[in-house]
């Protein structure tokens, strides 16, 4: 018994602080994951320390208290998996439209059709655009821009 009042992480001590930091996020949460249950009764001895634990175990990672804990801002708590695997799917089809018109549709017609961009997602600074390296017509062979990629001098 002693060990559940130490100092430590665990125990009853542990949930006060936890309680201190992120209680208004539990008193959400508990009765809209607990419906006809309130934190008021953990304060009324209606609800045990073991209950509030077991409680905590078992919160969703959607949960306010799991939001709280991660300290995510609202725009990256938008971002769950479902909608980055929707998003991935919405690029990959993208970029297959893209290369299927530009294999098989005119050149000249195609020419100046660009790859489209991701879907900005948070967190993810986009890449910046890239060095086109053309092999033929106006440009050259692309010989001088390939030596400056992989550091050395071109023959010419």
């Amino acid at each position: 018994m002693a060990e559940a009042f130490r100092a430590g992480a665990g125990g009853i001590a542990g949930l006060l602080r936890f309680l201190t930091e992120y209680g208004e996020a539990l008193e959400w949460d508990v009765p809209h994951y607990w419906p006809g249950r309130s934190l008021l009764e953990l304060y009324d001895g209606r609800m045990s320390w073991r209950e509030l634990r077991v409680f905590l175990k078992g919160l969703p990672l959607d949960s306010l208290t799991a939001r709280a804990v991660r300290g995510s801002t609202p725009e990256e708590e938008q971002w769950t998996l479902d909608r980055q695997l929707a998003a991935s799917m919405v690029d990959a089809i993208r970029e297959n439209t893209f290369a299927t018109v530009k294999i098989g549709g005119d050149p000249k017609k195609t020419r100046r059709l660009k790859p489209p961009d991701p879907i900005p997602r948070p967190g993810v600074t986009p890449a910046p655009s890239k060095n086109v390296i053309r092999f033929a017509g106006r440009h050259g062979s692309g010989a001088a821009q390939l030596a400056t990629v992989f550091g050395g001098a071109s023959r010419q």
